[in-house]
């Protein structure tokens, strides 16, 4: 039987923003019901907002007017600013006392403190995904990438880089470290836009990042815990150096 799988995103314990929380396992029959369940309208809006902010439409620096936010994501100035305090807490935005908030622009040697953490965890992760990742949770993998294959094709950059996420998300979860996953996930979260814009400015890269997935996925099946912790450690090294060539963007 394959393991469990954890909470799927950092938004479920939002409200306890600036708290690292652990993740939790949840059985197959809760998971169902979880999903089933209809997004709230906090986590509606922080979700859209968080989208604005990665994928550029809202840019470093930008001032966040609450209504024009309000207006453009139909929402009134209450689950609004729940979203900014978490974004907040989440590195995304700034809030400006008595000034409204703005979004974070990260500087470079943000990006570097940020990658150097990042590339040794999902290094550590898979290492020890090699020892603990179940065949059923392969196969899982090996299906987002898949699909992630096919929006690169169509040059579906949202639905590239969403499934892209997944699968460093399941790599990550299959090393069965919960700390390792929570430090993880708090600290990824900063970096969601630098990684989507390094594969949005640079198509040579966006291919690159491809047939780097084929090799650290091939590496996964195969159990070569060394090769996969430095296919891992190299993929986030390249994709911090096109990172570096458009700072001035970020």
């Amino acid at each position: 039987m394959s393991r469990q799988s954890p909470s799927p995103s950092p938004a479920e314990d939002e409200q306890r923003a600036g708290v690292i929380v652990f993740p939790t396992r949840i059985t197959e029959a809760s998971g169902a019901s979880f999903r089933a369940k209809a997004p709230t309208l906090h986590h509606g809006v922080l979700s859209s907002l968080r989208d604005l902010i990665v994928h550029n439409e809202l840019a470093p620096g930008t001032r966040l007017t609450e209504s024009v936010l309000c207006e453009r994501l139909n929402v009134s100035r209450t689950p609004l600013r729940e979203a900014l305090k978490v974004l907040s807490h989440q590195g995304l935005v700034e809030i400006l006392p008595n000034r409204g908030a703005r979004v974070v622009k990260l500087t470079q040697e943000d990006v570097r403190h940020l990658f150097e953490v990042i590339g040794a965890l999902e290094s550590l992760a898979g290492r020890l995904a090699c020892e603990h990742l179940t065949d059923a949770e392969l196969c899982e993998i090996k299906a987002i990438h898949y699909q992630m294959q096919a929006n690169y094709i169509r040059r579906d950059l949202p639905g590239y880089f969403r499934l892209n996420q997944a699968i460093h998300k399941r790599i990550v979860d299959a090393a069965q470290n919960p700390v390792l996953f929570a430090t993880h996930e708090n600290l990824n979260i900063r970096l969601l836009r630098a990684r989507y814009l390094a594969s949005q400015m640079d198509q040579d890269r966006w291919a690159a990042a491809m047939r780097e997935h084929e090799l650290i996925i091939d590496a996964l099946g195969r159990r070569s815990a060394d090769e996969t912790a430095d296919l891992l450690n190299q993929h986030l090294r390249h994709k911090y150096e096109a990172i570096c060539q458009h700072l001035d963007s970020l």
